[in-house]
């Protein structure tokens, strides 16, 4: 038997979400902000179905630090640390003012 695919509903599914211009300007000055302070030294941004991803990283070879992630239509933005959710909202400047404050990092 022939599987037979509509076009139309690939694309649908496959929709790529990306920051624009404001997002991303905001996130990298934040970025470099932490660099210069030498707490961040590597970020990554990756685009999944649905999702954008802005990782940031102390070393390369490890884990993410922070995740900040881009959801339209699934609550907008949320910050994590691992996997534990640090702050949601619709709009990016309020979750990234979870950075306003000091976070430490707690290894355990």
């Amino acid at each position: 038997m022939t599987n037979l695919y509509r076009l139309a509903d690939q694309k649908a599914r496959r929709r790529i979400v990306s920051f624009d211009r404001r997002e991303l300007s905001r996130l990298l000055n934040l970025y470099s902000l932490r660099v210069a302070s030498g707490e961040w030294r590597d970020y990554a941004i990756d685009f999944r179905p649905g999702m954008a991803i802005f990782s940031i990283f102390r070393h390369t070879a490890e884990q993410p630090l922070f995740a900040i992630a881009k959801v339209p239509g699934a609550g907008g933005y949320m910050v994590y640390n691992g996997p534990r959710k640090l702050a949601h909202g619709d709009n990016l400047e309020d979750v990234l003012r979870v950075f306003d404050r000091k976070l430490k990092l707690l290894l355990g």
